[in-house]
């Protein structure tokens, strides 16, 4: 068996001796074909991959383990770059279910845009794939911001979370058999006919579904925090104060609040309410928001100065109480695609003189 050594943006070295890891570079070994460059003078038979050790380097831009599918995207892409390098037919099915086995929303990662996670029939999990419903061209007027409330690592992983739910919530298993299969129906008909209203109306109901199956867990499992709910609530009033929703919510395993509005105009309103309510520690507006920072043009906000004067939100009607620093930063967003290779030798974390992770 390959030793594998995996280099974060910190420069620190992680044994990947663990099942996950070990399993993704098994299946993809197994799927592996013959490698031939004669410009690079190389030839690699399907069979030598079992001798050959693989140095992989691997960096996230936004927190990990703090509920914001860190895992789920290394997963999707250390699966789609060894196909590359292994020479895998392009079978995204069987690159899905591959993945899966690093981590279960892996397989949605390999896709771009809206992606379905099949449940399967087989006992051997095999056919529990995801399939792309539409690309991230289909609906490209969404704007996302995610409010990053916490980048600490949470204390229980989905992993141990999801098997502990299992195992002791009544709840989850009504919503898997009721609600769910119902629910999916209704979401896959919102994005082919791009009904915001309905989007929205689900996405919110199925996050709120999924935060009361942890508290139905035993023992409870306390994902969100004040910041996330003070969030949910102003997303809520602001909806209920237009009779539709404006904006939609959801949080994943962390107490970081995933927003998306229809548009670049309801994004813009959406942060000018979120910096009212959570204004920077800092004066540096700037480190304040990753991503596309035209959106802070939109709101009219090029600086503290701008921040401060905003008014209270509308529907704010009785507190205008501030939450200075409670949201370390925004990062604001599209729709995007799935994993591609890298063309351009600066972006490359490996070296192609060495083969090692540069700056190692």
């Amino acid at each position: 068996m390959s030793e594998v050594g995996i280099w974060f943006g910190i420069e620190q070295e992680i044994s990947l001796s663990g099942g996950r890891f070990q399993n993704c570079l098994r299946e993809i070994r197994n799927c592996a074909r013959d490698v031939e460059d004669e410009k690079k003078g190389i030839r690699i038979n399907k069979e030598d991959w079992e001798k050959l050790h693989v140095h992989i380097a691997s960096y996230n831009n936004f927190p990990t383990a703090a509920g914001l599918a860190s895992s789920a995207a290394g997963f999707a892409c250390l699966v789609f770059t060894l196909g590359k390098v292994m020479n895998v037919k392009e079978d995204y099915g069987e690159l899905s279910s591959i993945a899966r086995q690093g981590s279960g929303s892996a397989c949605r990662s390999i896709y771009g845009g809206f992606v379905k996670w099949c449940m399967g029939k087989n006992n051997d999990g095999s056919d529990s794939i995801a399939v792309q419903l539409a690309d991230e061209a289909h609906w490209n007027d969404l704007v996302i911001i995610i409010a990053v409330v916490s980048s600490k690592q949470k204390e229980t992983s989905s992993t141990s979370g999801m098997r502990d739910s299992v195992e002791t919530s009544p709840l989850l298993q009504y919503r898997a058999q009721t609600i769910v299969p119902n629910r999916v129906l209704k979401m896959e008909e919102a994005i082919k006919s791009r009904n915001f209203e309905s989007f929205a109306r689900l996405t919110c109901a199925d996050s709120n579904q999924f935060h009361a199956v942890c508290m139905d867990t035993s023992p409870p499992i306390f994902y969100m925090n004040d910041t996330s709910h003070r969030i949910i609530s102003l997303v809520e009033k602001w909806n209920q104060s237009e009779g539709t929703p404006q904006v939609a919510y959801t949080f994943d395993a962390g107490p970081n609040a995933v927003l998306i509005a229809p548009n670049r105009k309801n994004a813009a309103l959406l942060l000018q309410k979120l910096l009212y309510c959570f204004p920077p520690q800092d004066h540096d507006l700037s480190s304040y928001m990753v991503g596309d920072k035209s959106i802070l043009s939109d709101a009219g906000l090029n600086s503290m100065e701008d921040v401060e004067a905003l008014q209270a939100p509308a529907e704010m009607k009785t507190s205008n109480r501030k939450f200075k620093g409670d949201v370390s930063y925004f990062i604001c967003s599209r729709l995007g695609a799935g994993p591609k290779v890298v063309t351009e030798e600066t972006q490359a974390l490996i070296d192609s003189v060495t083969g090692l992770p540069k700056g190692v």
